[in-house]
């Protein structure tokens, strides 16, 4: 894998190779405030055909997927609504498998209403399977 920070750089800069999903957002000024992130880069997320890479702000620290070490992942889906309403309220993840028997959830902390980041994840892991076939 590429260093992350460097997967980072080139997504910010541009332009990138065209199977990467590189999603970006402005932080927001008063939000930047109250959080004491106004200086910090804008939130930036990069699917890459060997890894997933998240920056947020300073404080946190990178979110760094690298699909070598995965064994599997499933979409995973929870509805909620309430009793006097006929809206649903999703909450979408994916569960991940890895080699050495961790488990955990993966979603974007900056982009976690867009589901396009959910599909690109998932795309890119059966790239990535696809490509470097099921070692």
């Amino acid at each position: 894998m590429t260093d992350p920070l460097t997967i980072l750089g080139q997504a910010r800069q541009g332009p990138v190779p065209a199977d990467w999903r590189v999603f970006a957002k402005k932080r927001g000024k008063v939000s930047g405030f109250l959080r004491g992130t106004a200086n910090d880069p804008d939130p930036l997320l990069v699917i890459t055909h060997d890894c997933a890479i998240e920056y947020t702000d300073e404080r946190k620290p990178l979110t760094i997927v690298n699909f070598y070490d995965l064994t599997e992942v499933m979409l995973q889906v929870r509805g909620s609504t309430f009793s006097d309403s006929s809206f649903v309220n999703l909450s979408v993840w994916i569960d991940l498998n890895y080699r050495d028997g961790r488990k955990t959830e993966w979603r974007s902390k900056s982009f976690a209403d867009n589901m396009q980041t959910i599909q690109g994840f998932i795309e890119a892991y059966g790239a990535h399977k696809a490509l470097r076939g099921r070692y």
